[in-house]
């Protein structure tokens, strides 16, 4: 019996006994070393099943503990946000996302609350980071890096990218000024001005931006808040409009946390292929997961389609601004663009970020980083159950936030004055969306801790909706 075929057969094991209720919502799973002697299999079997259960959100590790069923059902339900398929239009973004970030509330239902301690993490970073600035000689300062950036630091993100299954050669990496510069870059490659782009939707803000000053046009695609873009809409959208480019983020997409399944992956490339489709893949949350961490899409690129776009500004620093792009096909164009709209970036920056991967320090990061998160996550879901009405809400298995569903005739749009006259900013649902959708709905960040003062800025919006 080959290993494959022995983790296969375990997972589908496994599986069963959870649909059968062997082992309920919150019970421990039996011991990797149970399992082994049991099923007459190695520890690397065993985990590879955990693992494959774990990234479909049926199981969980936790530390020092072992596997746990994940709870499938709570209190508040799964949203069903469904988004319109309209013709492709071009896109003018709402001055209010200008307003919200001017307040950097992007990720923040509180942003001049007064900031705690740093994280260990960003403690170790900024050492990193000033031993590199105390290292510069003679006349380092008078030159410029070169486009692609540092290989010091591209050298660790293809290790970084290599262990999650994608491609790890360092010169398929270009470094940027964030993820945002990332997919400017990836777009002004693959498009021409006045080119349809497809994007999820609910979807990424920061995209519409992009799509806007280029003078591209924009078809939304319906995106499941579990799953991600729905590809059978996609294909609907390819048979009827020329579509060039299309942007997604299998992994714990914005607004709600959606991972796309390796099946929708697979039918994504294909697609693709048939319709001669750039895809620019939006990675930037993939280090959030609460459990394993989902390969890359790039990682089953075979034909150069995939644009691996990321940073570290949701795993790491938002004032940090490195990101980097691996380009396929489209490699040596993003370089040149990436000199005329950025020239370099600081050697001595990405030097100490390359030196706090190398030394373990980003990994052990990621890792305190994952339990906070899921610690807020679970805080947050908490406490809107307490909110009135109907409401649903995702429950995601990585990112920083969650995607509310209010009740049909509520007006987030309305609520975000109302909510400012308290001293909380909202993201309001038609942020996410082209053509205006999604006014019933919000996106709250558990990016921070869940402290008094943010408890009682949810309590303030809840009151609100009850006295409307």
């Amino acid at each position: 019996m080959t290993e494959e075929f022995r983790y296969l057969r375990l997972e589908a094991w496994l599986l069963q006994g959870i649909k059968a209720h062997r082992w309920r919502e919150g019970e421990r799973l039996p011991s990797i070393r149970a399992l082994c002697r049991e099923h007459d299999v190695s520890k690397a079997t065993v985990q590879h099943a955990l693992q494959r259960l774990e990234a479909q959100g049926l199981v969980e590790a936790r530390p020092k503990s072992g596997h746990f069923v994940s709870r499938q059902s709570s209190p508040v339900r799964q949203p069903v946000t469904r988004a319109r398929i309209e013709a492709p239009r071009p896109v003018t973004v709402s001055d209010l996302l200008q307003d919200i970030m001017r307040r950097s509330a992007a990720f923040d239902l509180l942003p001049q609350h007064p900031p705690g301690d740093l994280p260990p993490g960003i403690v170790a970073l900024n050492r990193s980071i000033g031993r590199s600035l105390r290292r510069q000689s003679g006349q380092d300062f008078q030159y410029y890096d070169e486009p692609a950036g540092s290989f010091e630091l591209r050298s660790q993100l293809a290790l970084h990218i290599a262990r999650r299954g994608g491609q790890g050669e360092p010169e398929a990496i270009c470094i940027t000024s964030g993820c945002q510069h990332a997919l400017f870059l990836a777009l002004m490659a693959c498009c021409d001005r006045g080119d349809v782009v497809a994007v999820e939707s609910p979807g990424f803000y920061g995209v519409m931006q992009i799509i806007e000053q280029l003078g591209l046009r924009v078809v939304e695609v319906p995106a499941s808040l579990e799953t991600g873009m729905d590809i059978d809409a996609l294909e609907d959208v390819l048979k009827r409009w020329k579509v060039r480019a299309c942007v997604v983020s299998p992994a714990f997409a914005t607004p709600g946390g959606a991972l796309m399944p390796a099946s929708a992956k697979q039918r994504l490339l294909a697609l693709a292929e048939i319709h001669d489709l750039a895809v620019i893949e939006d990675d930037i949350y993939a280090d959030t997961a609460l459990g394993v961490v989902p390969d890359p899409l790039k990682a089953l690129d075979r034909d150069g389609r995939v644009i691996l776009c990321s940073s570290f500004s949701k795993s790491l620093s938002r004032d940090l601004r490195l990101g980097w792009i691996s380009g396929g096909r489209w490699h040596a164009r993003i370089l040149h663009l990436k000199l005329i709209t950025q020239l370099s970036s600081s050697r001595f920056v990405q030097r100490g970020v390359a030196e706090f991967i190398a030394d373990g320090s980003f990994s052990a990061h990621l890792r305190r980083l994952r339990i906070e998160l899921r610690t807020r996550r679970d805080r947050l879901i908490q406490l809107l159950h307490k909110w009135p009405g109907n409401i649903r809400v995702s429950q995601p298995q990585g990112g920083l936030a969650v995607w509310v569903e209010l009740p049909e005739g509520e007006n987030t749009l309305s609520l975000y004055a109302l909510a400012l006259q308290q001293g909380v900013v909202i993201t309001p649902g038609p942020l996410f969306s082209a053509s205006g959708q999604f006014k019933n709905c919000l996106r709250i960040s558990f990016a921070h801790p869940w402290d008094k003062a943010r408890e009682e800025a949810l309590n303030r919006l809840s009151s609100l909706l009850a006295s409307k």
